[in-house]
């Protein structure tokens, strides 16, 4: 199940960053993200108070915290990245995040079968052949708009990874919940600091609450993942979220992906063959 679990979390984070992605060009960053988060704590929060299960040791609190501030980051670098630049570029550089846990997981002692040990070079592999984007004349390549914070984005959201993976050893619905929490309000926070518009069109609260429900629910079964297989193996197939995100935005905005941009969603899909056949 562990290997559902993680491609069911990237299909869910996939959907949401595109839908953030959308409302982020209209809307102040941190009005998505104050709203959106809301919606996405009150939905764990409903879950974790019917399931009735008391909180697990502090030290896996402690790790969810974290998990959550490297979250709330990872979240406003990556929706001010969509929102500036192309998202079939911005999105498949912020899921470099999988080589954080990768390498921990390696350094904790994982030891992923060979074909799996493939298959994370070649999803990660195909994930960086869409981090450069054409020049309009088509003689060189340069670096796209929004690639720097996909970078900030990247790095967070791998100190996530491996955060909520060691919370999620203690109980992970309630890593989840303690994640979120501690996310939401530190952009409480920023929100009080930069007093951004919380003027919402009718159009633009059903959108919201439901991109935060879907960021809540990916990191759910990113959480469940990590208890039912490898760290890294989870951490590679919860960051293939941009192949949704960078299909939605040609399907839905027309962007058109390049040739080594196709190439990388097809390495993508081939390494998640080789992970879940290994």
């Amino acid at each position: 199940m562990g290997p559902v679990l993680a491609l069911a979390a990237s299909l869910s984070w996939g959907l949401g960053d595109f839908l953030a992605g959308l409302r982020t060009r209209r809307l102040p960053v941190v009005t998505v993200l104050v709203v959106s988060q809301a919606a996405g704590l009150a939905s764990i929060a409903l879950v974790v108070a019917l399931r009735g299960a008391g909180p697990p040791e502090a030290r896996h609190l402690g790790y969810a915290a974290l998990a959550g501030a490297a979250g709330a980051v990872g979240l406003a670098a990556l929706y001010r990245g969509l929102a500036v630049g192309p998202m079939s570029i911005v999105a498949p550089i912020s899921a470099t995040a999988a080589v954080v846990p990768v390498v921990f997981g390696l350094l904790s002692g994982e030891r992923p079968s060979a074909a799996q040990g493939a298959g994370i070079a070649l999803a990660v592999a195909g994930v960086l052949l869409a981090a450069r984007a054409p020049r309009a004349d088509g003689l060189r390549r340069t670096v796209a708009a929004g690639v720097g914070l996909a970078l900030v984005a990247a790095l967070a959201f791998g100190l996530l990874l491996v955060a909520l993976g060691e919370a999620s050893e203690g109980d992970a619905l309630w890593g989840t919940l303690i994640m979120r929490a501690t996310s939401f309000g530190l952009l409480c926070l920023a929100a009080l600091a930069l007093r951004p518009s919380f003027a919402l069109a009718q159009r633009d609260l059903p959108a919201l609450l439901l991109i935060g429900v879907l960021d809540t629910l990916g990191n759910a079964l990113f959480a469940l993942a990590t208890t039912k297989s490898l760290l890294s193996l989870a951490a590679v197939l919860g960051q293939l979220y941009p192949v949704v995100t960078v299909l939605l935005a040609r399907i839905v905005l027309g962007e058109r992906l390049s040739g080594g941009q196709a190439a990388g969603v097809a390495g993508a899909f081939a390494g998640v063959a080789l992970i879940t056949a290994g």
